[in-house]
């Protein structure tokens, strides 16, 4: 009978050794495919920043492409491999030059505040005084007056700033709030793309003259302007998206669509002004307009709802 019994718990004893080895597997099988798990998120995280970084780096390298000993008015983006230029001649080069660009009195230049509403002033709209949990329109919607005007601009379709707005909600993660309403860069240009207009983020080139020859090749750019960088044009001025086209070597200006200055709306001004008051303390510096693609336009938009006073 002990026999019996010592053999019984022997055999117990040994069973349970059995169960916590399982026991030990399986949880370290779990922990593994856990970590396993962790690092492909970690991955694909890291692949997925990799590529934004490697898509701006291409982006600022190859916003524009021209001959190295021609000036800013001859040169014109032909992509970032060189294919074109080399199989373009020099009389097709010349027809791409000289195509006709959008014209000053084509270009859209909404505003963003309820004084110019009030005021009755061209270009303003009742989204002036529209607001998000008690955050008008007005204190943040710069950003989104300028991709109103380069989609109204550029596309067959006209929208207002506050149809922008929906829109971006609609399609991006942007969520404008009580306290915060500034549409971020990076939904910008998500926002964007997805109307068909082909656009880049670019950082602050070292010298002006960089500058120069990237806004010469493009149609049009929405840029972040501060006072605390330079005083001379915007004053009191933290932070302010506004937009700007057509630029001429001639006089080194651009036509500038100012949504928060009726007054300066719609002037031309030194280029050398946006380069100084460029916003370095901000993850980009502004967002370049290359062309608008039909095909990629995921929102034919259907015109303006809101009342305004349209030019």
């Amino acid at each position: 009978m002990k026999r019996y019994l010592s053999a019984c718990w022997n055999l117990m004893f040994l069973l349970l050794l059995l169960h916590m080895d399982e026991y030990d597997f399986s949880r370290g099988v779990v922990q593994s495919q856990n970590a396993e798990e962790q690092m492909e998120e970690q991955q694909a995280e890291e692949e997925q920043l990799e590529e934004e970084q490697i898509e701006e780096e291409q982006c600022r390298n190859s916003i524009y492409l021209g001959i190295e000993e021609e000036q800013c008015q001859n040169s014109i983006y032909l992509g970032s491999d060189g294919y074109l230029t080399e199989a373009l001649s020099q009389q097709e080069h010349e027809v791409l030059l000289t195509a006709p660009r959008v014209q000053e009195h084509e270009i859209y230049s909404f505003l963003q505040g309820p004084r110019s509403w009030e005021g009755g002033v061209t270009w303003s709209g009742e989204w002036c005084a529209f607001d998000v949990d008690g955050n008008y329109f007005g204190g943040f919607g710069c950003g989104l007056c300028c991709m109103a005007n380069i989609y109204s601009t550029l596309s067959p379709y006209e929208v207002s700033p506050w149809d922008m707005c929906e829109y971006s909600m609609s399609v991006s993660n942007y969520a404008p709030n009580g306290k915060t309403g500034a549409i971020g860069w990076r939904h910008m240009r998500e926002v964007l793309r997805s109307c068909g207009v082909v656009c880049g983020l670019f950082y602050k080139p070292g010298t002006y003259e960089e500058f120069q020859r990237q806004i010469a090749g493009v149609q049009s750019a929405i840029v972040l302007v501060s006072s605390r960088e330079d005083d001379s044009y915007w004053k009191d001025t933290l932070g302010h998206y506004v937009n700007i086209w057509l630029y001429q070597k001639e006089d080194d200006t651009v036509f500038l669509a100012e949504p928060g200055s009726p007054q300066n709306n719609r002037s031309r001004i030194p280029l050398r002004y946006v380069y100084d008051a460029l916003k370095t303390a901000s993850s980009f510096q502004y967002l370049a307009v290359k062309e608008y693609q039909e095909e990629n336009n995921q929102w034919k938009a259907d015109g303006i709802d809101e009342i305004w006073n349209s030019p």
